[in-house]
């Protein structure tokens, strides 16, 4: 296997000079040795100091072999923001610098530092490295000072701002040393890749217009935004949609779909923006995107994106629920695709297989994309790679998606995981009806509040994450650890779902890591107990019982009943082994309760902290202290 990017960026690491006397570049400690703090380093020597141990000692698992073999089951996450997770403070003035500093170092987020990253993600027990976008972004309508990910400018492009100018080594040969670092820490690595929207500035408009919608400029036009339905046609919208009947769907009202033209054969670029002139002379420009489901949702349009057009039926001229995601029974007909992008659409992870060997694809609203393109985009990269992991930003893991092709979905863990009922409701159904394919296991993402959201910086976050860890832990799930988590930050990446009016209010664009320069309290200025070990030692008790609790089988997750409702109880069995967790759901204070047992005495060992507890006269009593959990290794009774 050869390591030809890694080998040049380490031999280029070894040729920067030393920082001139008075010059300094601070990097936290936790990065290399797990303790607090930051030290100050001379950065060719302390980077390529982690390179040399990356390529002098490589782990022995190679992400080579079994290659067709499906993985995505085996996978431990570690969820990387590049720009975000590696930014940091190196020159300790206070100020996290848009632009490099003097020395040619960034402070967001670089590959470099992604490498330098991947030591300490493999300590956590991740084998899978989730990257959120990192293709290059649109300037037009930009979101705070850095833009959105998911403004697309050129799918085949690497964001330059992803590079280190000290090394004068572009962001694409940085990518390929990055994989290459990965996997010879035994590492794969999942690219999220955009095709439902890109850019509003997006490279593909003067040569493909066909690819996008347009609305009229022209003087006296409806302020644009989304479609109103009034109640009834909502009611409607949502009968047929329930009772996946998608003929005939609703259409939005005529002042609204008339605001849309066919693509100009003019276009020019003015100020960051495209513009052109409709075939009757009228001046148009790209329509932005907005939230189409529900179609109600009230979200402010997404300024700096656009939806790319699927079909070219003129009768869907328009964007709306049933051109977008619920897609109307008429577009089925293979004579309203739009082939050309499709095709290209379709093109781009073969790309990304030839060029940086990656070895999957989270497909971002893959929901909304037409089922037909989701299922060539799959076959035709299952060609290059039988292997290849496909993900789907599906909150459902039914049976559908597995036949689709892909090896796992999002989930709804986040959505129900803060509320002890409705997570009960979530895994009694999920027992119910099994669980055709694996779901992420966590309690966050970039989409979502972090687990502390509510209680930054306090004890009660810390108990919280460490709860919800566990028990996803030994669901049919993939353990997730969405970067940061770790950590206990609590400051979300960006406000999509689950967020209220005071978090909107609190936490403009300028504020959200997903659109502007931020860094995580990698000092831990907060004093907060990191989660690194808890996280090692749960990882480390789960691989030994991975067969049973991989298995999604109808009755293979049984809640046993505990006399404390904090207390939340869920057994994993099978023929061979039983795994019982109970933990603390409350933050704040210890619970005590019992749970009952078919044998009458016995000693049961709690894996988590190595204790004994004893079961009398069939019953076990407990105190679990706040977010305190336990796993037990139930014997096997004759």
């Amino acid at each position: 296997m050869q390591h030809t990017h890694i080998e040049s960026l380490l031999h280029r690491l070894l040729q920067l000079p030393k920082l001139p006397d008075g010059q300094l570049y601070h990097v936290p400690a936790i990065w290399t040795d797990n303790s607090t703090g930051v030290v100050s380093v001379q950065p060719g020597t302390y980077y390529a100091e982690i390179v040399r141990n990356i390529l002098d000692h490589p782990c022995t698992d190679s992400v080579d072999v079994n290659r067709n073999h499906s993985w995505s089951e085996h996978a431990v996450v570690y969820n990387l923001f590049v720009r975000l997770t590696t930014a940091f403070d190196h020159d300790m003035d206070g100020d996290l610098c848009e632009t490099s500093l003097s020395i040619g170092f960034r402070e967001t987020g670089t590959l470099l530092k992604a490498i330098a990253l991947l030591p300490y993600i493999a300590s956590l027990g991740a084998n899978t490295v989730y990257l959120l976008p990192l293709t290059s972004i649109g300037m037009a309508n930009r979101k705070g000072n850095l833009g959105s990910p998911y403004a697309v400018k050129d799918p085949f492009s690497i964001d330059p701002m992803l590079d280190e100018p000290a090394l004068g080594l572009t962001s694409e040969f940085l990518l390929k040393a990055f994989i290459e670092a990965a996997h010879l820490l035994g590492m794969r690595v999942v690219f999220e890749f955009v095709f439902r929207t890109a850019a509003i500035d997006s490279c593909w408009i003067t040569e493909h217009p066909s690819w996008f919608y347009w609305i009229s400029g022209k003087k006296g036009m409806k302020p644009y935004g989304p479609p109103a339905f009034d109640s009834s046609t909502l009611n409607v919208i949502y009968e047929k949609v329930d009772k996946h009947d998608l003929n005939n769907l609703p259409v939005p009202p005529r002042e609204y779909t008339d605001m849309f033209v066919t693509a100009p054969g003019t276009i020019e670029l003015k100020h960051e923006a495209y513009s052109g002139i409709s075939k009757n002379g009228e001046p148009c420009h790209i329509a932005g995107a907005f939230s189409d489901w529900p179609p109600d949702d009230r979200q402010p349009p997404w300024s700096d994106v656009t939806y790319l057009k699927m079909h070219n039926h003129p009768d869907f001229n328009y964007i709306a629920y049933n051109t977008i995601r619920m897609y109307d029974a008429a577009l089925d007909d293979p004579e309203t695709f739009n082939n050309e992008l499709w095709n290209t659409i379709e093109s781009i992870i073969p790309w990304y297989q030839k060029t940086y060997g990656i070895d999957g694809a989270m497909i971002d609203m893959g929901h909304a994309l037409p089922e037909q393109l989701k299922r060539r985009i799959v076959t035709t990269a299952r060609q290059q790679r039988p292997d290849f992991a496909f993900w789907d930003e599906n909150f459902d893991p039914a049976a559908k998606v597995r036949e689709e092709g892909f090896d796992a979905v999002f989930g709804s863990l986040p959505f129900v995981i803060h509320d002890t009922i409705f997570i009960k409701g979530l895994l009694n159904h999920l027992n119910k009806t099994g669980v055709a394919l694996p779901f992420f296991g966590t309690g966050e993402n970039h989409n979502t509040p972090r687990i502390c959201h509510r209680w930054p910086g306090m004890e009660t976050g810390r108990n919280r994450a460490a709860f919800i860890f566990t028990l996803t832990s030994v669901l049919p799930a993939i353990p997730f650890i969405h970067s940061g988590m770790e950590l206990c930050e609590w400051h979300p990446v960006n406000l999509g779902l689950n967020f209220d009016d005071n978090d909107r209010a609190m936490f403009p664009a300028d504020k959200l890591p997903l659109f502007s320069s931020c860094s995580y309290d990698w000092k831990n200025t907060n004093n907060q107990e990191p989660l690194h070990d808890h996280i090692r030692n749960i990882l480390s008790i789960r691989s030994r019982y991975t067969e049973l609790i991989l298995c999604g089988d109808q009755g293979s997750i049984i809640l046993p009943y505990v006399t404390e409702p904090d207390l939340f109880a869920v057994l994993r069995k099978n023929d061979k082994q039983s795994l019982l967790f109970i933990g603390n759901s409350n933050g704040e204070e210890a619970k005590t309760g019992t749970i009952e047992f078919s044998f009458g005495n016995a000693v049961l060992h709690d894996l988590v902290a190595q204790l004994n507890h004893a079961v009398s006269n069939h019953k076990l009593t407990i105190t679990c202290m706040p977010g305190q959990c336990m796993l037990f290794d139930i014997p096997k009774q004759n």
